[in-house]
């Protein structure tokens, strides 16, 4: 298989404007390895989009706006980035393990299921459906005070199923708050 003279020339034109591209880069980056990483990105680049160049325009020009738009590329990304050398800040960071909140949710609906049917069917068109007392009422064909009557006594039951003591310990910061608290202040010394 011969290669055709049009990418035989567009191979001898990325080559030739190496030298040139490093110098750019330099300039950019102010570090020569990565002057070369940007320069070798351009070429990956340039050569995996080459149906893209325009025949006849100049090559040279279209190989510094790759490495350019590299650049700032990557200069955008690293902008977010936080350098972290000695892990300190990874060591404050905490993740709240999934299974924790899987498990939360199997016991709601163990406690749930625990509920009066009536109680249930107001907790859950109150507070899981987002209605108002007045549309849940409608529904269930009832005075609006039965209908508050009951999704309070379907809190308090489910409370009580589910050992809360105080709304503090809802939601997943609770059961972090102490640990969190100790490593913002220093006190959990590893």
């Amino acid at each position: 298989m011969t290669e055709d003279p049009a990418g035989r020339r567009m191979k001898e034109d990325i080559l030739a404007a190496v030298p040139a591209l490093r110098a750019f880069a330099m300039s950019l980056s102010g570090n020569p390895d990565r002057a070369d990483d940007l320069v070798q990105e351009t070429m990956l680049k340039a050569w995996a989009n080459r149906d893209s160049f325009t025949p006849g325009t100049n090559v040279s020009a279209w190989l510094f706006t790759i490495l350019r738009n590299v650049f700032y590329s990557e200069h955008r990304k690293r902008r977010r980035e936080v350098e972290d050398a000695d892990g300190q800040m990874a060591a404050r960071l905490a993740t709240h393990p999934a299974q924790d909140g899987h498990m939360d949710l199997v016991d709601f609906q163990e406690a749930l299921n625990q509920l009066l049917p009536d109680q249930r069917e107001a907790l859950i068109l109150i507070g899981g459906s987002g209605l108002s007392y007045e549309e849940a009422a409608q529904i269930c064909g009832c005075a609006v005070g039965t209908i508050k009557s009951r999704v309070n006594r379907a809190r308090t039951r489910l409370a009580e199923l589910l050992a809360v003591r105080s709304t503090s310990e809802f939601g997943p910061e609770s059961r972090w708050k102490p640990a969190l608290g100790a490593m913002a202040s220093g006190d959990d010394q590893r």
